[in-house]
């Protein structure tokens, strides 16, 4: 610890502390322009000037470490006046343009000279203008604003970890651009801009929309990915014109494409706004007696098994409690699931059964300070990028090991200690290989395993057969880098252990989220400490579906069903055998999203009755009967709950267009007309039903600043003792001579971000990923046609070559409708064997 004084009060601050950071902890504000909490201080502004006893110049706060007894002074005539000459000498490169400059009344560099008293230039000098930058996607920068404080830089390079703009140039020369002018390879997340304190990067589809204090600015939670990151919303005229967050929230301020730029879908031109029966414009009246009156008839004439519903991640906890009461009470069916039957339901239950948890153990921040982690199966940049920065931070500021497992070479590689390839299929494999080789290496937390857990033996047994030679081979990596990656594990306090889609959606599924139990059992990271295990979903409320009972297995709360209801691939039979006579489809579109659409397409059209509740017209709501049009994550109150399980509020900020309406009030009228009974006439109340059903919850929504804070689930404690399991069977590889991989790109999310003008202007189409080496065997060029052929469908799009896949792999998006990537998928499986041609 260093003790020193500050304008006369005593602190005590631990070494390696700056004078900035010792003074915000005794209240005292030092005036910055260039340091940003979140990253290293650059000390480029100078703005922060201090003086210290005996030393003969002023020193920058933000980056002058203390010192034992040093004495500081950031008050007096002496300091304001070079500050004021700093801020006159910056002003002399900068253009007053301010009236119409989009920063203009959240300007940084405004700012300061209000707080300095710098009310005009004192200098002047003879500028070169420099060329804007109007070719960006998404951001335009304006050299000749910017004031090299490159808080920007260390975003992309610190935060982001994408490395796509830089300072370039020396002296006066020196701009912030892409290295060697080179086209941009950005991830388009915008936090650059956030960061910039003048009007030098800016949002290219905000540019003129109005000044900051024109809009209404709502706090709220983010609807695409599972991150569950807090941001505002600023609207006008009913109308969102951009996203922000600020760094005091959860997320630190940092967001991803989907977050800060997706919006734009909410105003899309094929935004549902008019209730639809057999095709034709109907009203609300019309329209939902017309599925009341179906479905009755239905009811009287099959029976209530006839009857089914698929959920939704996209919609509130409200409304997938109210979906599935209105399937439950109100039609009297139990047949309902959703997309988390494609592995996300199995991998919460075996995690609840082995470790105790529901979802993830620890929250996500837990990440920023493991000793080790181990991401597996799974793109954090495209699945859970609020996920990516964490490991980014706790590998390259904390001096975290980071293991990376994937098939294909991911972002996160650059950042990896380790990097294990594996032949695609194969994680069952090389989790085993791990197990086996953290024991032979004698690296088990042998505390934690002779503490708390029993089975340790026969674990062992079942590896005795199983050589680390033929796991490593099994699993098309070295028995070397196998024991590489167990040291960098083995013996760290605490380790966490990321995996998402390719395991989470793999043939192996529960199996290998078996075999990653063992796995945390072995290294002791289990729920409750730092580290922990942490299974990754694309999309935002599949955790609080869950919770809410959207299930055929549970009721709202895991609580048990006296008789389980049909599943999803069950409902899709029962619609083909003609069972399942009617099927209600809340914010979901298993034509895009989901393996054997082709399958289903045809399984719909045998239906009596099709209900679609969705936001976005297409092929699906061009086949339903009935058409409700439902509300966006911005247009609605309730709540969300990760997958490390916060519950958060989400604020209206704009009303739903047209006539749509909030999917909570619509579910609550079909119950209510379906039922007799009166039905919920706000949020509030559904929530307050929840709440006392399900019976895992405590606490009540408190709102401050702007923000609420939610529920709080009640976390099950964790068990005193666990289990290990034993080795088992391998799945069987593919026979075919190409394997594709089917997955998310982090330029979108689900389907919703492909009706986002913003999204679509980096990433406009599907396309198909193959091997630089298959590609020129099969005499394919980059951007040519690709036709690619499963059992079950196929697919033609625009070859991408690339670099980043082992050969014989393939990979497509899941986006886009267009391409169907997911229809060439067998039913519970995200990998197939396939042949590729010229197409």
């Amino acid at each position: 610890m260093v003790s020193l004084t500050i304008d006369g009060r005593n602190i005590t601050v631990a070494e390696g502390t700056t004078i900035l950071e010792a003074a915000n902890q005794l209240g005292i504000k030092i005036p910055t322009l260039c340091w940003l909490e979140k990253v290293s201080p650059t000390g480029a502004c100078r703005v922060c000037a201090v003086e210290v006893e005996g030393v003969d110049r002023t020193m920058t706060a933000c980056n002058t470490p203390v010192k034992e007894g040093i004495n500081v002074t950031t008050q007096s005539e002496k300091i304001f006046a070079i500050r004021r000459k700093v801020m006159e000498l910056m002003l002399v490169n900068h253009p007053l343009d301010c009236p119409v400059c989009d920063a203009g009344g959240e300007c940084d560099l405004q700012d300061s000279c209000y707080k300095l008293d710098v009310p005009k230039q004192e200098y002047s000098a003879l500028l070169e203008r420099r060329q804007i930058r109007y070719n960006w996607s998404l951001l335009e920068s304006d050299p000749n604003r910017c004031i090299l404080c490159e808080k920007c830089v260390k975003v992309d390079h610190e935060i982001v970890g994408c490395d796509a703009i830089a300072v370039v140039n020396r002296g006066e020369a020196a701009i912030i651009d892409t290295v060697d002018g080179k086209p941009l390879q950005c991830e388009f997340c915008g936090n650059c801009i956030a960061a910039c304190p003048t009007g030098t990067l800016i949002s290219k589809p905000f540019k003129f929309r109005g000044r900051p204090w024109s809009f209404t600015v709502t706090k709220s939670i983010c609807g695409f990915c599972s991150s569950g990151c807090q941001i505002e919303y600023h609207s006008r005229n009913n109308r969102v014109e951009r996203v922000t967050s600020d760094d005091t929230t959860y997320n630190s301020g940092n967001l991803c494409i989907n977050g800060r730029f997706g919006y734009s879908y909410l105003n899309s031109e094929k935004r549902l706004n008019v209730p639809m029966v057999g095709g034709a414009k109907s009203d609300w009246n019309g329209a939902i007696g017309f599925a009341v009156g179906k479905l009755q008839e239905i009811i009287k004439t099959n029976g209530a098994a006839a009857v089914a519903g698929i959920g939704s991640p996209r919609v509130t906890n409200e409304e997938s409690f109210l979906f599935q009461k209105l399937l439950r009470e109100g039609v009297g069916t139990g047949n309902i699931d959703s997309e988390a039957r494609l592995g996300y339901a199995q991998t919460r239950t075996i995690l609840w059964e082995r470790l105790g948890s529901s979802g993830a153990g620890s929250s996500i921040d837990r990440l920023d300070r493991a000793g080790a982690i181990l991401v597996l199966g799974c793109d954090l940049n495209a699945e859970s990028t609020g996920m990516e920065y964490r490991v980014i931070k706790a590998a390259t500021k904390n001096d975290a090991s980071l293991i990376l497992a994937n098939q294909r070479d991911v972002k996160l590689k650059k950042f990896a200690n380790v990097h294990l390839k594996y032949r695609p299929g194969s994680e069952l494999a090389l989790v085993n290989g791990l197990i086996q080789a953290i024991i032979a290496e004698g690296l088990e937390n042998r505390e934690f395993v002779a503490s708390k857990t029993s089975g340790f033996d026969a674990l062992k047994n079942s590896l005795s057969g199983k050589p680390l030679a033929d796991l490593a081979a099994a699993a098309g990596v070295t028995e070397a880098e196998l024991i590489e990656a167990a040291r960098y594990l083995g013996g760290k306090a605490d380790v966490a252990i990321v995996f998402g889609a390719d395991v989470i959606r793999g043939v192996a599924c529960s199996d290998t989220v078996r075999a990653i139990a063992d796995l945390a059992l072995l290294l002791g990271c289990t729920a409750g400490g730092q580290g922990g295990v942490f299974p990754v979903e694309q999309k935002n409320n599949i955790q609080g579906m869950l919770d809410m009972g959207v299930s055929p297995d549970f009721l709202p709360g895991y609580k048990a069903v006296s008789t389980p209801g049909k599943n999803l691939w069950q409902i899709v039979e029962g619609m083909e055998q003609g069972s399942i006579k009617a099927l209600y489809l809340l914010g979901c579109n298993p034509l895009v999203s989901f393996p054997e659409s082709a399958r289903i397409k045809a399984a719909l059209t045998k239906l009596d009755l099709l209900i679609v509740q969705d936001i976005q017209a297409g092929d699906l709501t061009a086949m339903a009967h009935v058409v409700f049009p439902g509300a966006a994550a911005a247009e609605k109150n309730g709540t969300f709950t990760t997958p490390d399980n916060r519950v958060q509020c989400l604020n209206r900020a704009v009303t739903p267009p047209g006539e749509a309406r909030e999917d909570w009030d619509i579910l609550a009228e079909v119950y209510s007309r379906l039922t007799g009974k009166p039905h919920a006439r706000s949020v509030a109340e559904v929530t307050a039903e929840l709440k006392e059903v399900a019976g895992i919850y405590g606490g009540s929504c408190q709102v401050s600043e702007g923000r609420c804070s939610g529920l709080v689930k009640t976390m099950p404690l964790a068990p005193s003792a666990y289990s290990f399991g034993t080795l088992t069977s391998l799945p069987v590889a593919t026979t075919q001579p190409y394997t594709l991989s089917v997955g998310a790109i982090g330029f979108h999310n689900g389907t919703m971000s492909t009706a986002s003008e913003n999204n679509l202007t980096v990433s406009p189409e599907g396309y198909i990923e193959i091997s630089a080496g298959d590609a020129a065997r099969l005499g394919i060029a980059d951007g040519a046609r690709i036709k690619v052929s499963s059992p079950v469908g196929s697919m033609s799009g625009p070859a991408r070559v690339t670099g980043r896949l082992q050969a014989g792999l393939l990979f497509a998006p899941h986006h886009f409708a267009a391409l169907n990537a997911s229809a060439l998928l067998p039913a519970g499986a995200n990998l197939v064997g396939v042949t590729v041609e010229k197409g």
